[in-house]
């Protein structure tokens, strides 16, 4: 029998709506990424140069973000994944990107979607696919921060 995770990472509640109004559409379980220094709204401030966001796009050896865990319970038995995620600079968050990089995606068909109120898909998707380095990564999807019940719906068909 096939099981359906949604796994996501929501750094300011956006995400975690999408997230988990597409678990309840699917009957699937959720698990959330959590960072173990969260990330604050000053932190996310993409206009200053001093942000926590901008300083860790400038150098790259700071996107290593440690996790409060990358251990799902259960993780075996799940076949199918749904990655939730917001768009920074172009990729997908460095929290989500840590997650995907520890995790063993061997056998896993995944349907990565990022959400963003502005920004593209980009090469967020093509870089989570080469951080896992398997598993069936379907095309991506952007949702919109905003996105409405029946667009989520359609999409979880």
């Amino acid at each position: 029998m096939s099981k359906t995770i949604v796994v996501y990472y929501s750094a300011q509640g956006h995400v975690k709506r999408i997230a988990s109004k597409i678990a309840e559409l699917k009957g699937a379980d959720l698990f959330e990424i959590q960072p173990t220094v969260a990330y604050t709204e000053d932190d996310l401030n993409y206009m200053s140069d001093d942000s926590r966001v901008t300083s860790e796009f400038k150098n790259p050896a700071l996107r290593d973000v440690e996790l409060v865990t990358s251990e799902v319970p259960g993780w075996a038995d799940y076949d199918t994944v749904i990655l939730c995620y917001p768009v920074w600079y172009g990729m997908a968050s460095w929290v989500v990107s840590s997650f995907v990089s520890k995790v063993d995606w061997t056998g896993k068909s995944v349907y990565a979607c990022c959400v963003s109120h502005s920004s593209p898909i980009g090469s967020s998707a093509q870089l989570l696919v080469n951080a896992a380095n398997a598993g069936e990564w379907q095309d991506a999807v952007r949702f919109y921060q905003d996105a409405s019940d029946e667009e989520l719906e359609d999409w979880a068909k």
